[in-house]
């Protein structure tokens, strides 16, 4: 791979890493004003804004290094408690965050330099975290400051440091004159690796002249130096009396910033503490080893005399580190072993090459069993075995292939947090969100395709069906509102639920709407989900004021549509000032299912596996009947050959299918059962979209079309056919055959 190849596949990685983590920051924002522990919270954001920072740095996007950096900030002060959790805090803060996620798609789309249209908005964002900082409580500030204040033991000297300079304490070992080594030479050679601003002795430990041994070395030393030298350059000055001696050696002040955003820049390598200051720069090999071997000594104490310190204790109690720069290294340490174990749980794959995936499985499920079909005609036996060995294991790879594109729903909930955030303070409303199941599984394709249904039902929910807080409180409610985002698994199927508990929807006023617009006649008798449905009307409403979120008409209608495209069907189950619940039932997946066989006449039809509930043959004593008694319970048909007007002998013998859906259960009348087939879903070319009742198509072995029945659909087709018989009004219900497919 090329150098350009690699650092574009290192840009797509950051841009997909920074995506992940800036909806992480945004859900962790969102709970954050009432988060249990809200200090692990806030140092998941900074640790967040770190890793945008420290990346970006990396490819040279200053822009994004600036803004991250005026952000860290003030979550660094958070995080030290100067500024307090606030809901105010949080307004500010998303915003940034949304800036960031454009800012990201700039990038995404070539735009490395900082875009003119956004460049004035990240400047206005700047500045407002800026006024945060600013306006913090008296004592707020760096622990940089405060630590270097405390590092200083020779007054004086303290703006010497502050100025840009480093600072060495020197305490040479009593053995340095017996080995030969004068102090005062390393200090003279101190300065060709910069300029010596200050030097104070140290003589605090000569002893009185009786107890003075000559040879003895009692002399240390304090010292300011002006350097642009390293700092394993500087401690080599001393290399030769390192062992005997102390000697720390202290970064100024003005490069804290700068080790920290080497620390943050380092590639994800290194697990260990020491390791990360070493390579930053912040340590030398020699001060780790040293505080290595304390750490080691004092755990061999014996139990319980001191707690065991950890690495980072001792070289801050040494001084060889500031706080700010051990906090650094503890949070590139902690980025790096979360990394490592998502990399460890899962890989990156391009959802382009998982859907070919499952496109060539798909034609794999027909082949094999073309190959089936073919081994039984020929009644090999070898064959026959050798093909059902394959399908199975065809099966077992078709599951697994499904299984890849398996996504929790809970992804798609959590985006709605700053949804019904935002509303709300727009609405003027008090609304709090809570999502349960957030754990159900379901295709990617349909997660792909349930976003914007999702979004007008809870934009509708919101706006239409929870009151205001001063109605709510006149009603005997809290003056919160609630709600709820549920997902579970049913036969199949994947159910979301959208419920509020809100005013509940008017029948009195749905009605009169309806006729007001000729949907329905004035003296029409409907049932109470008949009325509710009315509202999937196109360009139906009941506000009586057009507002910025609803009201026009046009959202219902397109979620009924959205929902139908996906082989779903959505109910609404309402009661007056209780509250509103929209149920989607929608398939878990859009590419293979298991499903049944079944022909009337020449034609052949799929029933999804998971609506069957049984098959029996069709009683004597129902053939002139539209029902029959099925263990004592009153089971409805179709009868398919009328449904889609097949024109075909009749059988000597009928079959019948007891599907269910959604607590109803029904039969289908076929010729033939046929048994249960692997099902790879094609969609329905233009010219069949509005056909109801049909799911897609397949292809069987033989190469012969089968349409793949939609049991909701045919289920809703029923109910509806039979209230039409109960008003008497049978004769304005269109023909069978022509209401499915038509």
């Amino acid at each position: 791979m090329s150098f350009d190849s690699e650092m574009q596949a290192a840009m797509e990685t950051f841009i997909v890493e920074s995506r992940d983590l800036l909806q992480d920051m945004e859900e962790l924002l969102l709970n954050l004003e009432h988060s249990q522990n809200q200090a692990d919270a806030v140092n998941a954001i900074f640790r967040a804004a770190h890793t945008i920072k420290g990346s970006a740095g990396l490819f040279g996007i200053d822009h994004i290094v600036r803004f991250t950096h005026t952000l860290e900030s003030l979550l660094d002060q958070v995080r030290d408690g100067d500024i307090p959790v606030s809901g105010g805090l949080i307004a500010v803060l998303l915003p940034c965050r949304d800036h960031l996620v454009t800012l990201m798609d700039a990038i995404a789309a070539g735009r490395m330099e900082d875009p003119p249209e956004l460049a004035a908005h990240g400047q206005e964002l700047q500045q407002a975290l800026q006024q945060v900082m600013d306006g913090a409580q008296p004592g707020a500030g760096r622990k940089v400051v405060a630590h270097q204040t405390e590092v200083q033991t020779v007054a004086g000297e303290k703006a010497a440091v502050d100025s840009g300079n480093w600072y060495l304490s020197l305490r040479f070992g009593e053995d340095c004159l017996r080995h030969g080594m004068d102090p005062l030479s390393f200090i003279r050679y101190l300065s060709t690796v910069g300029d010596v601003v200050h030097l104070t002795s140290i003589i605090t430990a000569i002893p009185e002249l009786p107890q003075m041994d000559a040879e003895s070395c009692y002399l240390g030393f304090e010292i300011v130096l002006k350097s642009a030298a390293t700092k394993e350059a500087i401690e080599s000055v001393f290399e030769f009396v390192r062992e005997d001696s102390t000697i720390r050696i202290i970064a100024p002040n003005s490069r804290v910033d700068e080790y920290i955003d080497i620390i943050n820049a380092l590639p994800s390598d290194h697990e260990l503490l020491g390791e990360i200051l070493v390579k930053s720069g912040v340590l030398t090999r020699l001060e780790l080893d040293s505080c290595l071997q304390k750490q080691a000594l004092q755990r061999e104490q014996p139990a319980g005399a001191k707690p065991n310190p950890q690495i980072g204790e001792i070289l801050v109690r040494e001084e060889l580190i500031q706080a700010p720069l051990l906090d650094a290294a503890l949070n590139k340490q902690q980025q790096v072993k979360e990394q490592k174990a998502r990399e460890r749980q899962s890989i990156r794959v391009d959802a382009e090459r998982l859907d070919k995936l499952i496109d060539l499985v798909g034609e794999l499920v027909i082949a094999g069993a073309g190959a089936n079909l073919r081994a039984s005609k020929l009644h090999d036996v070898a064959m026959s075995e050798s093909t059902s060995e394959v399908m199975r294991l065809v099966e077992e790879v078709r599951d697994s292939a499904l299984q890849l594109r398996m996504v929790p729903i809970g992804t798609t909930f959590s985006r709605f947090q700053r949804v019904v955030r935002d509303v709300s303070l727009e609405l003027g409303k008090d609304i709090v969100l809570d999502i349960t199941g957030g754990e159900t599984e379901v295709d990617k394709s349909v997660v792909e395709k349930i976003g914007d249904p999702l979004m007008h039902l809870v934009r509708n929910s919101m706006d239409h069906g929870i009151e205001p807080v001063a109605v709510r409180e006149a009603r005997g409610k809290p003056a919160q509102g609630t709600l709820r985002l549920h997902a579970y698994h049913e036969s199949g199927s994947i159910v979301i639920e959208v419920s509020d508990d809100g005013g509940g929807l008017n029948k009195d006023k749905i009605l009169a709407r309806a006729v007001e617009r000729g949907l329905i006649e004035r003296d029409a008798v409907l049932s109470e989900k008949e009325i509710f449905e009315l509202i999937f009307e196109p360009g139906f409403s009941t506000a009586e004021q057009v507002s910025s979120l609803s009201g026009r008409g046009v959202g219902m209608d397109v979620v009924k549509k959205n929902v139908q495209s996906l082989r779903g069907v959505i109910e609404i189950d309402s009661a007056m000032g209780v509250g509103t619940t929209m149920r989607l039932r929608l398939p878990l997946t859009l590419a293979i299912i298991d499903g049944f066989l079944v022909g009337v006449g020449e034609s052949a039809f799929v029933v999804p596996l998971d609506h069957v509930i049984e098959c029996l043959e069709l009683p004597p004593e129902s053939l002139q009947q539209d029902y029959m008694d099925l263990r004592g319970e009153v089971l409805p048909y179709i009868r398919l050959r009328q449904l889609f007007d097949i024109q075909a002998p009749m059988p000597r013998r009928q079959n019948v299918v007891v599907v269910g859906y959604g607590g109803q259960k029904t039969g289908l009348v076929v010729d033939r059962l046929m048994g249960e087939f692997q099902t790879v879903i094609k969609p329905l070319g233009r010219i069949f979209q509005h056909v109801q009742g049909i799911g897609g198509s397949t292809i069987l072995g033989s190469g012969q079309v089968a349409l793949i029945l939609s049991i909701p659909a045919m289920l809703q087709h029923y109910r509806k056919k039979e209230q039409f018989r109960l008003q008497g009004s049978a004769s304005a219900l269109p023909l069978p055959g022509s209401s499915i497919v038509s």
